[in-house]
């Protein structure tokens, strides 16, 4: 491969793929975190009407169903760890970005002519370490899970 082609598929591909996965998860987050924050400013302020309206009833269904939302918001950005995959696959797109730069600049350990090599080794080795971190991860989930005790669930 030569290394236009490695520029190309490899390295531009890997640097837009968490770019955007960075992007997404930002997203999603600042989506939900706003969206919770206001409803749970709506609760005390709705609450403060449930004694002066002539249907109490309605008004203590929705701070309810509010409540409800906000939980479902908190528990959502925790489970999907929006903000943690924004700022790793950030963390992660600014790295590869450096050490493209360093290359293409013949910077830091790339002053040699012939440090192509280097390069794709360094760039693989970063992205072998992330996989292996996205593997222990996955790993330590399926460990979490909570086993059934034997026989619970027979009458």
């Amino acid at each position: 491969m030569s290394e236009e082609e490695y520029f190309e598929k490899r390295v531009k591909d890997q640097i837009d793929w968490y770019g955007k996965k960075s992007a997404w998860n930002k997203t999603w987050f600042m989506r939900l975190k706003i969206s919770e924050t206001v409803l749970a400013l709506l609760i005390p302020l709705l609450t403060g009407y449930i004694g002066i309206t002539e249907n109490p009833i309605s008004i203590k269904f929705i701070v309810g169903a509010i409540g409800v939302a906000v939980a479902a918001m908190a528990n959502l950005i925790t489970l999907f760890k929006f903000q943690e995959n924004w700022i790793e696959y950030r963390t992660t797109v600014e790295s590869l970005i450096h050490e493209k730069f360093l290359y293409v600049t013949k910077a830091g350990p790339y002053k040699d002519d012939s440090t192509f090599p280097m390069f794709v080794e360094r760039f693989e080795s970063f992205l072998a370490k992330e996989n292996a971190k996205w593997a222990s991860y996955i790993k330590t989930q399926k460990e979490e899970k909570p086993k059934t005790v034997a026989g619970a669930d027979k009458k």
